[in-house]
């Protein structure tokens, strides 16, 4: 068990790293996303990119692993409305089929579950 979970932390650190790392290569596709009740759009793109590689990469460091799976627990929640103002309005988004909007909602909560998987302590 404890090989599987080494692996899949790393798998999960280096999603949040590349997908951390596309907010500067793509920042309009998550200009996009925001929700336009949410101020300085660019601003929290860019800082939540920032927290997805730092996560990511605290997340494989054994010494900050922990304390990064709960940032990434508290970044997951920070985003969800994100993850709504997507669902609820899937015309701004007409590359993506809309049940694959509304299947993030769910996705979430796993994702959510998985990083708290990391916040028990252990040798991994």
């Amino acid at each position: 068990m404890e090989t599987f979970k080494f692996i899949t932390k790393v798998i999960f650190g280096l999603v949040f790293i590349a997908a951390g790392a596309n907010h500067f290569i793509n920042p309009k596709f998550y200009l996009s996303m925001m929700p336009p009740y949410l101020p300085w759009p660019y601003t929290l793109v860019i800082l939540s990119g920032v927290a997805e590689v730092a996560l990511g990469v605290g997340l494989l460091v054994p010494q900050t692993s922990q304390y990064a799976a709960w940032g990434l627990i508290f970044l997951l929640i920070a985003v969800f409305p994100a993850n709504i103002h997507m669902a609820t309005n899937p015309e701004l988004f007409p590359t993506i089929p809309s049940l694959m909007l509304w299947l993030r909602l769910p996705l979430q909560g796993v994702l959510i579950l998985w990083a708290y998987w990391y916040t028990r302590g252990g040798p991994v």
